[in-house]
């Protein structure tokens, strides 16, 4: 959560603002109460507020800052309420030095105490704060900027990506992280700091990745990276294949519906990953044991894989939420493989889990950001195909999660069947997109309801799951997914009249169960909205509504298929609630702090 961009052009007499404006906005998505700018021209200048990027922008023109080189940042509040004064980039009180930082220091109180006692005075709330005043206190007694911020962090506890600027030493932009995403990207016109790649894309595909605890100097001449022991570094230079395009709405109301859109696509780039996929297989000898490691929509995921692996290769596989994984750990052994799932592949949790893992365990990314921490990390790496993903409520990379998924188990398992019908996959997903006006009818019919169910059996219990998610993510619509036999163990008491009740149900063995499932709940009143084959003529007899789906769509793939009418269903309820389901309250796309 928050963003961070930072920008020095080679040009001097070019304003930065309008590029650092433009660079921020695209980070919307890792959610926001607040934005601000800082540049430099003789001066530091600062312009800064709480609210929407639209908002501040029409009150202070943004873009309309002198000064060839700064810094910008876009806000999550966690220390102090969203306000101008808590708002980044943070300074010191002579207004040498300004900060921007995503992430949390655990240790501010303490280091605040301490720096008021020596004669500084603080204006903020925030735990960032504390920086600018720890630089200014090292430049005070003849540090640089580089080793004042070096002075600093060995100070700090937590989480952190940091990028400073002082008047002291201008003409540079000196930044550092650990635990926080932070790219570098160099350009044609100048040279660039971000979270994350789509902010930049526009001015620079040509990627530095720092790791944890390297100092990185911009200035107009380049960029050059120092090791904790200040040794300078050859970093390499990963090139990001994504398009800038690729990162805009190109005509869409909202990048979720443009996502989705996309799906059949993401699915195609990433079954191009089976040669590597097959190369990591070869290289996996022994295994008594598999373990999945994610959070939130790669967990549902991770399910999903957990049925296929059990089901076609024998192998026990566990699921295990990221930020619950410290329990588990001590079971983990040399023939354990871990999976861990990340579209970021930044996530808080999962990174510190997969440290552990790696002690004793071989472990494997399945991630979509290249160059991210954990394909830096895992010893083996599977890359989704799905492109950048702007809106906070994932779509296109939990189809991608779960191709990856799939063909991991089918190449395990050597099953020719299966990888043969993943290739049918994505036009299957093109006959779903071809309906979306049936869903769009059945969003308005269901916008009314306070409360959704969503039923399903084996494979189709994990899509269960994640089309609940996706509903109460956006819509604010209370959803809650079973597993359709669980129904007389508690969920039956809920079910009355008027209740939607979405019932995933493709044909295969557990349809004829299921169906029963789908009589109890209409028994009691409920509207039941079923998802399920288009030669189902018993659907049509026993739903309230019926969306139907090719028929050749086995119970096996159904996940892959079945979830985006879902999806289509939750962003048209969303719509028609007048919800933007690009930013979805109190949520963020990239949670790299817990």
């Amino acid at each position: 959560m928050c963003g961070i961009v930072g920008c020095i052009l080679k040009n001097n007499d070019k304003n930065v603002a309008p590029i650092l404006f433009d660079c921020i906005s695209k980070l919307e998505y890792r959610g926001y109460d607040s934005i601000g700018l800082a540049t430099y021209d003789g001066d530091i200048h600062i312009k800064k507020d709480k609210g929407k990027i639209d908002e501040v922008n029409q009150k202070l023109d943004l873009p309309d800052m002198p000064g060839n080189f700064g810094i910008a940042h876009v806000r999550w509040a966690t220390h102090g309420d969203p306000s101008k004064l808590n708002a980044h980039p943070q300074i010191d009180e002579n207004m040498d030095i300004a900060v921007v930082h995503n992430g949390i220091i655990e240790n501010n109180s303490k280091l605040k105490a301490d720096l008021i006692a020596e004669g500084h005075t603080f204006k903020s709330d925030t735990d960032t704060e504390v920086i600018p005043h720890l630089i200014e206190k090292y430049m005070n007694e003849g540090f640089d900027l580089e080793h004042a911020l070096r002075k600093t962090i060995e100070l700090l506890d937590g989480a952190y990506a940091i990028a400073a600027i002082s008047s002291k030493e201008p003409d540079k932009i000196v930044a550092t992280r650990k635990d926080s995403p932070l790219i570098v990207g160099l350009g044609d016109d100048g040279y660039y700091l971000a979270s994350d790649s789509p902010a930049i894309l526009k001015y620079a595909n040509n990627i530095i990745y720092p790791e944890k605890g390297e100092i990185v100097i911009l200035d107009k001449n380049g960029v050059v990276v120092h090791d904790e022991f200040d040794n300078p570094i050859n970093k390499e230079i990963d090139t990001i294949d994504w398009t800038p395009e690729m990162a805009e709405k190109e005509g869409y109301d909202h990048f979720m519906i443009k996502e989705i859109n996309e799906q059949a696509d993401a699915v195609k780039r990433t079954l191009t990953q089976k040669d590597n996929i097959q190369k990591i297989i070869d290289e996996l000898d022994d295994l008594s044991r598999i373990c999945f490691v994610a959070c939130g929509t790669s967990y549902h995921a991770s399910l999903t894989g957990k049925y296929l692996l059990e089901s076609l290769a024998g192998i026990p596989t566990d699921v295990i939420l990221a930020s619950e994984f410290k329990f588990s750990a001590k079971t983990l052994d040399e023939n354990t493989l871990v999976i861990f799932i990340s579209q970021s592949g930044e996530t808080a949790d999962s990174l510190k889990a997969l440290d552990v893992a790696n002690k004793t365990s071989k472990t494997l990314g399945i991630v979509n950001v290249a160059g991210s921490s954990i394909t830096r990390r895992a010893h083996y790496v599977i890359q989704t195909q799905a492109g950048p993903e702007i809106g906070v409520a994932a779509t296109k990379t939990y189809v991608s999660q779960l191709s990856a998924i799939y063909l991991f188990a089918a190449l395990l398992s050597d099953n020719q069947e299966l990888l043969d019908e993943l290739n049918k996959v994505p036009d299957y997903i093109d006959d779903v997109l071809k309906e979306i006006d049936l869903i769009k009818s059945m969003s308005e019919r269901y916008n009314y309801a306070k409360d959704f169910f969503y039923l399903g059996r084996g494979y189709s219990y994990p899509t269960a799951l994640e089309g609940a998610l996706k509903l109460k993510e956006i819509s604010y619509i209370h959803g809650e997914g079973y597993a359709a036999g669980e129904l007389k163990h508690g969920p039956l008491a809920l079910i009355d009249e008027g209740i939607p009740v979405v019932v995933v149900i493709p044909p295969g063995d557990s349809h004829k169960k299921t169906m029963s499932n789908l009589e109890e709940v209409k028994s009691r009143g409920a509207r039941v909205l079923a998802f399920g084959s288009e030669d189902d003529d018993e659907l049509d007899e026993k739903a309230t509504e019926v969306f139907k789906i090719n028929s050749e769509v086995s119970e096996i793939i159904a996940p892959l298929v079945y979830i985006v009418p879902l999806q289509l269903l939750s962003y048209y309820i969303t719509v028609e609630k007048g919800f933007d389901p690009d930013k979805p309250r109190n949520l963020a796309k990239c949670v790299t702090v817990e």
